[in-house]
């Protein structure tokens, strides 16, 4: 069921599904191709998932490396065609990397405020990368987020997070997708929770195709937090949040109450994982699955692996983990995650030694 322009060819989310969408004009599109982003059977998990279909939604073959270019097409393109020159975020770094490559592609400058040290070294070069002007602030995420409010309030800067009505509408094209490549919605989506746009959009995108009678039933939504950052499971804002997974290191996430709503309206829950649970799972789905996340991502899988262990999955179910970016994000904590290089002298029977032969 996977739709294609009338050329075969995928011209990203904004023309392929422009009927869901806000209107643009086609001279402001700026696209990168981004969406259209498989969906990976996990067939090696099943001594852990027993007759459970689980699939893994990997949106960390974005052109930027993560679910945040179905946004940022949006939100720079709408931008745009309001006559916009600049765009600005709070990042934790997916933001950071997406909102600087869309800026270039369409022309424009983006200014990005980053936490200091607290951003994977693979999203901050990308930023820079891409010729945005990058601020590192002595504070965190919720911090960085109340000052671009007050700056694009204020001069002639467009906000580019998730509060930006746009970046929801780009977002929720990644629900269209799983029910076109599965026919129908899953039983359950699982997703990391850390902003929580990514669950509000998924939520809004399976309802309108619910309305439009493209899917019969609706998923219920799974959102996970990290244990050290889980304000919505907490039930009150977190003033230091705490977590390997930097992706979703916020206190006081923008979406807070839609998120809340999507969890409500379709009997899901919001939990939590721990730093160890998240570990565990990214080190899974690249040693089985061949599947390479960013830890936060991981966050979803680990969830599903703890409903499980619960009882809540049942046999039969359709389980799709949504993996919101690519490992290579973060290439320090896969490092420190694995078994070192073996040292080896460069000698035939040494080598074949160590490889057990």
């Amino acid at each position: 069921m996977a739709r294609l322009t009338k050329k075969g060819i995928w011209e990203g989310i904004i023309r392929e599904f422009r009927d869901f969408l806000p209107e643009i004009s086609d001279d402001a599109i700026t696209t990168l191709k981004e969406g259209n982003t498989p969906l990976i059977e996990a067939t090696n998990l099943r001594d852990i998932f027993g007759d459970i279909r689980l699939l893994l939604k990997y949106e960390g073959l974005n052109p930027t490396g993560s679910f945040k270019d179905r946004g940022m097409t949006m939100a720079v393109s709408k931008a745009r065609e309001e006559g916009a020159k600049a765009v600005m975020c709070a990042s934790t770094g997916n933001t950071s990397a997406a909102a600087a490559a869309y800026a270039a592609k369409a022309g424009m400058k983006a200014f990005v405020l980053v936490p200091e040290g607290q951003i994977a070294l693979g999203k901050l070069s990308q930023a820079i990368m891409h010729g945005s002007l990058v601020l590192q602030i002595k504070g965190n995420f919720d911090e960085a987020l109340r000052i671009v409010k007050e700056i694009t309030k204020d001069y002639p800067v467009t906000l580019v997070n998730s509060i930006n009505p746009y970046r929801i509408e780009g977002q929720k094209t990644a629900a269209f997708e799983v029910c076109e490549h599965l026919g129908h919605a899953p039983t359950y989506h699982f997703l990391p929770v850390g902003n929580a746009g990514n669950i509000t959009a998924y939520w809004k995108g399976y309802k309108e195709y619910e309305a439009k009678g493209l899917i019969s039933n609706l998923p219920k939504m799974m959102g996970f937090q990290a244990e050290g950052a889980a304000p919505i499971v907490v039930g009150h804002p977190i003033e230091n949040p705490q977590t390997i997974a930097t992706a979703i290191k916020i206190g006081n996430p923008a979406s807070w109450e839609a998120a809340v709503a999507a969890k409500n309206e379709s009997g899901g829950v919001i939990d939590a994982v721990t730093d160890d649970e998240i570990i565990e799972a990214y080190k899974l789905l690249a040693a089985r699955e061949g599947v390479f996340c960013e830890p936060a991502s991981a966050a979803s899988v680990a969830g599903a692996i703890k409903m499980k262990k619960e009882g809540v999955l049942a046999d039969g179910d359709t389980v799709v983990c949504t993996l919101t970016g690519h490992g290579l994000k973060d290439p320090d904590r896969a490092i420190s995650s694995s078994a070192k290089p073996v040292k080896v002298a460069a000698d035939i029977k040494k080598i074949l030694k160590v490889m057990g032969f």
